[in-house]
């Protein structure tokens, strides 16, 4: 019996021990899983945080080279170039003149409708102060009438308790509204004193504005007009197609050493979650903006000696430009030729280029999504009508984008 009970006890200790040995076990594979698990996010954050500093030294080394490059581009001192260094601080000027009266523009009706709700407001006021007054005066005729009785009265003149005890709660009912509706009265009124200076602040300012924006509107027709005197100098400077030929070809060249220069220190741009490849978009693409096609991708634009790159679309000055897909800034200025030129780089070797704006709206590193506006159509870099000049590039070169656009 005893022998029995021995081997009885020894197979339980050896069960024990067995599960014993089971939980350390999973206790010891869920611990490394947590431990690699740490790691691996560690390990993210850690290579994250060098991403996105490693992407902000690649966009301030781009800065300092485009910089750079565009001093290199205007070493020359020829007369004509001087008129070409004129041309583009006075479409500069223009640009930044069009965004400060659009910001103008902004405030004054931002101004304007608060200054409407606040006359709407003390319109309401006013008439909440005339039912109010009739209220109160009301309440002054009854207490007077009453002799302006007391609890105490209202006591002496009663017998039963109950009545008494209902007509004195009825009583401080009745006082407890009045004198709700009295300080309810003495708040309009105060919110009516209140309400006047906002409203006299409110005109001043809107009076500010349009008086700014008056100036800017004059400083913009100024610069304008210099900009045609500065277009008719280059219009005698190019009397022949071959001057017009060499014009283009430099404007060319600049653009390629520009995308040079953002080829070499820029890395790919890296999708969101929610962003699809560019190149599996072929015939997708939203248009930049709606407009007449002038000009088409491999057409011919002087004596078969020099073909488009690009599309070239006629649409009215100020005409928001959408960003065709999801990217990175990685240029936003002036280049001789192409006037205010923004370029989106989309990844996977994919570019877009918007010129000949009036307006850039974008800066170097800013992220945009399918159909942020980033500029606004203008005819800066010397052009005669308002147009968008819309290039794509694949790994640097030129591509069709008419075979990327979605079916007008």
């Amino acid at each position: 019996m005893q022998a029995q009970h021995d081997r009885t006890s020894k197979q339980e200790f050896q069960i024990n021990t067995m599960r014993n040995r089971q939980l350390q076990q999973h206790f010891v594979n869920k611990l490394s899983r947590y431990t690699v698990l740490l790691l691996a996010v560690m390990t993210f954050h850690s290579s994250w945080a060098q991403t996105d500093g490693d992407q902000q030294a690649q966009l301030d080394t781009l800065k300092k080279n485009i910089e750079q490059l565009k001093k290199e581009l205007a070493e020359t001192k020829s007369n004509r170039n001087d008129v070409h260094q004129a041309l583009e601080k006075t479409e500069t000027s223009i640009g930044e003149l069009n965004k400060k009266a659009e910001q103008l523009k902004r405030e004054l009706d931002q101004r304007k409708k608060k200054l409407n709700n606040l006359r709407d407001e003390r319109s309401q006021l006013d008439k909440q102060k005339q039912q109010q007054q009739a209220t109160v005066g009301q309440y002054i005729n009854a207490a007077y009438r009453a002799g302006q009785q007391s609890n105490l009265r209202l006591l002496l003149n009663q017998q039963e308790p109950a009545r008494v005890s209902r007509n004195l709660k009825y009583y401080s009912y009745f006082v407890d509204a009045r004198q709700q509706k009295i300080a309810s009265y003495i708040s309009t009124i105060e919110r009516i004193n209140a309400i006047e200076p906002e409203i006299a602040f409110e005109a001043t300012k809107i009076q500010q504005n349009v008086d700014k924006l008056n100036t800017q509107k004059q400083q913009l027709n100024n610069a304008q007009s210099s900009r045609r005197q500065l277009l008719a100098k280059l219009d005698k400077n190019i009397v022949s197609q071959d001057q017009r030929l060499k014009s283009l070809l430099e404007d060319r060249s600049r653009l390629e050493r520009l995308l040079s220069q953002v080829l070499n220190n820029v890395d790919d741009v890296k999708l969101s979650g929610t962003s699809e490849r560019f190149g599996s978009l072929k015939g997708q693409i939203p248009w930049p903006i709606k407009g007449r096609v002038l000009q088409t991708f491999g057409s011919d634009r002087i004596g078969n000696k020099l073909a488009w790159e690009g599309m070239l679309i006629s649409s009215p000055a100020g005409t928001p430009v959408k960003a065709v897909h999801y990217g990175r800034v990685v240029f936003s200025d002036y280049l001789r030729g192409h006037g205010l030129l923004i370029i989106v780089d989309h990844g996977t070797g994919f570019m877009s280029l918007y010129a000949h704006n009036q307006t850039l709206y974008k800066t170097l590193g800013e992220w945009v999504d399918t159909g942020d506006t980033i500029a606004s159509v203008g005819n800066s870099g010397g052009q005669k009508q308002s147009a968008l000049y819309f290039e794509l590039r694949h790994e640097g070169k030129p591509t069709n984008p008419q075979r990327w656009l979605k079916r007008a």
